[in-house]
């Protein structure tokens, strides 16, 4: 068959949804994380920069909105991260073994994660952003319907494929670890970088040197360069700080994006057609 990845596909999101537990956590944490730490931040943000001359023609935004394209982020980490965990559980119950002798090209399993992951992260997005409007987030303020649907389709283009390169990432250090445990040691070790060297909580101009430079080069900061694009606008004042966002910058943040995912593929790949699993 041509589509062997939709099984792969189907099987992960049919667990995914039985899974009632990790379902709803995986719904619910994000939305508390917004409602409590947003909320919180954002009075004492909003009265720091309470005196501050806000640039003409900027729209100024709360902390709320300002860093609920940081929870977004952080949420579609996290899920693409642990979405290998998948695999590294076929290895230990020998399901792993059944695929690799099949026919099915090892490049479909790779994609059919992949799939399914960033489907988990396009649903929890709707979902953040959905209760994040109810909080008093104000995302898409003053967009038409079209403008909406067309900022709507933008924010996902960017999650899905930030979450694919990530999703591959995962992919090649479970089929290259053994516990469950490794796994999750290595995605701690990975994500605290990540999130807190990017711009998702607050601006990186006052970040040293070298952490300015290394956010560059940190795929996150891009996808919320992208979300705030679509999101906020293109123009805002938040907690001190005017951000102007062309359209040389979107396209550079998106092909930051394309280029890690598709290393990543090669990655992931790699690990794939050397696999061995007895």
């Amino acid at each position: 068959m041509a589509y062997e990845f939709a099984t792969i596909y189907w099987r992960d999101m049919l667990r995914f949804v039985r899974f009632r537990i990790a379902l709803v956590a995986s719904l619910i944490q994000p939305a508390l994380w917004m409602a409590l730490y947003g909320a919180a931040m954002s009075s004492n943000f909003s009265r720091l920069g309470s005196g501050m001359v806000v640039p003409v023609g900027a729209v100024t935004v709360s902390y709320l909105t300002f860093m609920g394209a940081g929870v977004i982020a952080l949420t579609t980490l996290f899920t693409s991260l642990f979405g290998g965990i998948t695999l590294l559980f076929d290895k230990n119950w020998g399901l792993m073994r059944e695929l690799l002798a099949s026919p099915m090209p090892r490049n479909h399993i790779i994609v059919g994660i992949g799939l399914s992951g960033v489907t988990k992260s396009f649903i929890q997005v709707m979902v953040i952003m959905g209760f994040g409007l109810v909080i008093g987030v104000r995302f898409f303020w003053g967009y038409t319907l079209l403008q909406t649907v067309g900022a709507i389709l933008g924010v996902l283009l960017f999650v899905g494929i930030f979450s694919l390169g990530f999703l591959f990432l995962s992919s090649a250090i479970s089929m290259s670890m053994e516990t469950p445990e490794g796994l999750q040691a290595v995605i701690t070790l990975l994500t605290l970088p990540l999130f807190f060297a990017s711009n998702a909580l607050y601006p990186i101009d006052a970040f040293p040197g070298p952490v300015r430079i290394l956010s560059q080069f940190n795929p996150m900061t891009h996808l919320v360069n992208g979300v705030r694009y679509f999101a906020i606008g293109n123009d805002f004042y938040a907690i001190g700080t005017h951000y102007v966002y062309t359209t040389n910058d979107l396209l550079l943040s998106l092909l930051v994006l394309m280029a890690f995912a598709a290393v990543m593929f090669l990655v992931a790949r790699r690990v794939f057609k050397k696999a061995v699993v007895t």
